[in-house]
């Protein structure tokens, strides 16, 4: 297509950014890249760039030395965060975990979109959980950046409580597809300023990679 446009967008985050717990090792994030097709008008180049175990401050820290190879080529650079788990594991303040998200926000010169943290754990965690959400929401909505919440939506999903790898904290891959769907859905294709494709996005299963 003439008209394509060359994306390359990072997604900065943990564990649930590198697929942890998914059978087919796609995660959300191959599963979002999956359904945004030449089609839309947008090659997109996803790099899914999450570490296990790490907090936001650890991971808004790495941005710049990480996107500078990746973003050397291609006709328009974009950033993803999305984390907060190892925020709420450690018990991070939620101050303190929205002021790192304001200062990698901050840093940015390329546009960006914010997912945040799914609800999983136990009580406490998921409290801290439901906290931070609302504060990151807040602090993009501050900056106008779009803001994908997934903790309320999932926290009403039936599906999501099952939806356990065999350590009981990632997801499975039904999970993720529920991940996936959210963010399809939830501000994906409107930030890329594309329509969706045609073909529909369906709810509570993982799309099929196309061959």
């Amino acid at each position: 297509m003439a008209d394509t446009r060359d994306v390359r967008v990072c997604v900065f985050g943990d564990s649930f950014v590198a697929g942890v717990g998914d059978p087919k090792a796609l995660g959300w994030v191959g599963r979002v890249a999956a359904r945004t097709p030449a089609s839309t008008g947008v090659a997109l180049t996803a790099y899914p760039l999450g570490v296990r175990g790490e907090g936001t401050e650890e991971v808004v820290v790495r941005m710049p030395m990480e996107c500078a190879p990746r973003f050397a080529r291609g006709d328009e650079h974009r950033v993803v965060l999305a984390g907060g788990i190892g925020d709420a594991a450690r018990g991070v303040p939620v101050a303190r975990s929205a002021a790192a998200l304001e200062f990698g926000l901050s840093s940015l010169s390329v546009p960006a979109l914010v997912v945040g943290p799914p609800p999983v754990g136990d009580e406490t965690m998921l409290e801290r959980i439901g906290e931070l959400d609302a504060a990151w929401a807040g602090t993009c909505e501050r900056r106008d950046v779009p803001y994908i919440s997934t903790f309320g939506p999932l926290t009403a999903k039936a599906a999501w409580q099952t939806a356990r790898a065999d350590d009981d904290l990632h997801p499975d891959q039904t999970g993720y597809g529920l991940l996936a769907y959210l963010v399809l859905n939830g501000g994906w294709y409107s930030w890329l300023g594309v329509e969706p494709p045609r073909t529909p996005v369906k709810d509570r299963r993982a799309p099929r990679a196309s061959s």
